[in-house]
């Protein structure tokens, strides 16, 4: 199997030739200073949204003082939404209510100095569920599957299935020894051929293989 470059905007051809637009490398498709993604990450929306940093985060604004980084090969559901930390709204005081953004005069002042961010970081391999939200500042570890609508805060452990509101872990995924065989693998990291010749084993689930096709 050969995977479409990275480059690709729209990587899965249907049987018939066409390129089925609602699926994305999102890669090519983000221009946005504070958000990083990594190569072959896929998101699909049946809308065929045009500005997809501002589908997945429409609160992180270009010099926002956190970011968004989404690792590689991740598989993102229409829906999935990441709300990052410019979205909270100042609880110093007695009231919540943004009153300066409605104030030209103090709007500028306002804008310029937002209080700081938590990076929100998801590690290679994820996949997100249909309408799952990642709150500011979580750190969702490498393979870890979330489920639909659930909604992540913290720490997510690498190779967690988590699911619920509050995301929940609901099992690992493999044993801890397998977990840290594929976490030093990192096969995400291999040129792009090794995996190719990879990906049967990696359909197959068996590690041992895994670490025979491992580059030199």
């Amino acid at each position: 199997m050969t995977l479409a470059t990275p480059e690709t905007r729209h990587p899965l051809i249907l049987p018939d030739g066409t390129a089925h637009k609602p699926n994305v490398f999102l890669k090519p498709v983000i221009d946005h200073p504070n958000i990083d993604v990594g190569e072959y990450t896929y998101a699909h929306d049946d809308r065929q949204p045009e500005n997809w940093a501002n589908v997945l985060a429409p609160y992180l604004f270009p010099g926002a003082p956190e970011r968004l980084s989404i690792g590689r090969f991740c598989q993102i559901a229409e829906g999935v939404q990441f709300v990052t930390s410019t979205a909270n709204h100042d609880m110093r005081g007695l009231s919540t209510y943004p009153f300066p953004i409605f104030d030209q005069d103090r709007f500028g002042d306002y804008a310029a100095n937002p209080p700081p961010g938590r990076d929100t970081l998801v590690g290679h391999d994820c996949w997100l569920g249909r309408e799952a939200m990642v709150l500011p500042g979580a750190r969702i570890g490498c393979g870890v599957i979330v489920g639909a609508r659930a909604v992540v805060a913290g720490s997510v452990p690498d190779y967690a299935i988590v699911a619920g509101n509050p995301a929940q872990v609901v099992r690992m995924r493999f044993s801890d020894a397998d977990i840290s065989r594929l976490l030093a693998l990192a096969w995400w990291d291999w040129p792009i051929d090794a995996i190719e010749r990879a990906i049967p084993v990696l359909e197959a689930g068996d590690v041992d293989a895994l670490e025979q096709l491992a580059p030199g």
